[in-house]
């Protein structure tokens, strides 16, 4: 069922601790939600497209390599701009995932349009990450799948060429890429699609709202207008020119640096008009102490010497989490944080990691069922163990502004969707570029 990627030499770091208040204007790598799905729909169109800005890191460029190995034609040299030409899809292929869920839960609805065997796996880790309500969807839509064990990695999809599509009922609640997966590909399905979510709450509403958005940019007719319903028809998509918006996941552990040291910094080309939560984020860091101001410069967050504590529900914005996790370590105030049950089963869980390793730094925090009760005394160097997983990394480099000797095992691991984060922290605590 193809090799797992080779296991990477782990690369220690130690979080440069901040002596002075942050300034610095950035211009952060693209969006790796938007350049996931613009990739997507790019290779289900009907004609070229090219992406503006697109993520270069180890997901979008294993999503790309994902959509070659079935036909699309990839051309990802130039940073700035990538060509998508789509192709008619075909097997034998094989698809690595690596540890991306959007590759793992976007690429096997398209694989059902191909002609031939598509098979897939990834990192070990990845092998754990929920997959079943995503295949059996698939199979009550017509899609062949052999599964070797349980509903997850690693699996074959037998291509046919086409996808009968219909109505599907689904329980989404472990990852909103579960219903994006489906919808992304629905136009191409003789039927296109109706997918009903039955259970608890879908997280990450803002990532379903970009799939809409993006859909209908490409051509799609979508109703999303019943709660917990979409209906995608089925037709073409228009190849287009993407621009991909920086990413605001990735900015956040930047923003947080500003509110740590007292400082100011700025994310350049950020758009007035924004598929990502960015009104919810401003919310969140001015309750936290933070100033946020959106101009033609772009997006700034000032500190203004003091963090405070909140209560949040952060089931909408649950990226956020690590980062928001390590401001509120710093903190005047106690901090609770719920309804992110659901990246337990992340790249890693990340609530058990979270309790764990700042924990060993000494903090004082309790895990719950969805979500971490964090208490702030003062924290301790010492080794952070990353898991694989680029939001712990953030998370460890944001508490080593305040702490001096946070040695994170493996910062290499932000290459997942950000190869410079290492650079571009330094050289914003040191201010030498």
């Amino acid at each position: 069922m193809g090799n797992l990627t080779a296991t990477r030499p782990l690369q220690p770091w130690t979080a440069p601790t901040a002596s002075d208040p942050v300034a610095v204007t950035l211009r952060l790598p693209g969006s790796k939600s938007m350049t996931a799905r613009a990739l997507v729909l790019s290779a289900l169109a009907s004609g070229p497209s090219t992406l503006a800005g697109p993520l270069r890191a180890r997901d979008t460029e294993l999503m790309a390599a994902g959509l070659r190995a079935m036909g699309a034609h990839m051309s990802i040299s130039d940073d700035d701009r990538w060509l998508v030409r789509p192709h008619r899809l075909v097997g034998p292929a094989h698809v690595d995932v690596g540890l991306a869920g959007t590759v793992m839960r976007f690429v096997p609805p398209v694989a059902g349009l191909a002609d031939g065997q598509i098979t897939f796996d990834g990192d070990p880790h990845a092998r754990t990450r929920p997959l079943g309500p995503l295949i059996g969807a698939l199979r009550s839509l017509g899609v062949r799948i052999d599964v070797a064990g349980a509903d997850s990695l690693p699996l074959t999809v037998l291509g046919a060429g086409r996808v009968v599509g219909g109505e599907v009922v689904i329980d989404a609640s472990a990852s909103s890429q579960l219903v994006s997966g489906l919808l992304l590909a629905a136009p191409r399905f003789d039927r296109g699609v109706v997918v009903r979510h039955v259970g608890p709450p879908v997280p990450s509403a803002p990532h379903l709202r970009m799939t809409v958005q993006m859909l209908r940019a490409a051509g799609a007719a979508v109703d999303d207008t019943t709660p917990d319903v979409w209906a995608v028809e089925p037709g073409p998509l228009t190849g287009r020119g993407w621009e991909i918006e920086p990413d605001l996941s990735g900015a956040v552990p930047f923003f947080a640096a500003a509110l740590v040291t007292g400082g100011e910094v700025t994310l350049q080309g950020w758009p007035h008009s924004s598929a990502q939560p960015l009104e919810r984020l401003r919310t969140l860091l001015q309750q936290m102490g933070g100033e946020v101001t959106l101009t033609t410069t772009g997006l700034t967050v000032r500190g203004t010497g003091a963090v405070h504590g909140i209560e949040a529900d952060l089931s909408d914005v649950s990226e956020l989490t690590p980062a928001l996790t390590a401001l509120a370590m710093l903190a005047d105030s106690p901090s609770r944080f719920s309804g992110v049950a659901h990246i337990r089963g992340h790249e890693t869980d990340r609530i058990a990691a979270l309790a764990r390793e700042f924990a060993a730094l000494g903090a004082d925090l309790t895990e719950s069922r969805d979500g971490l009760e964090i208490r702030p005394r003062p924290l301790r160097g010492g080794t952070f163990r990353t898991y694989a997983d680029h939001r712990m990394a953030h998370a460890a480099a944001v508490a080593g502004l305040a702490v001096p000797g946070v040695e994170l095992d493996d910062v290499a691991c932000t290459s997942k969707t950000m190869p410079e984060f290492p650079a571009l922290w330094s050289a914003m605590v040191t201010g030498k570029s």
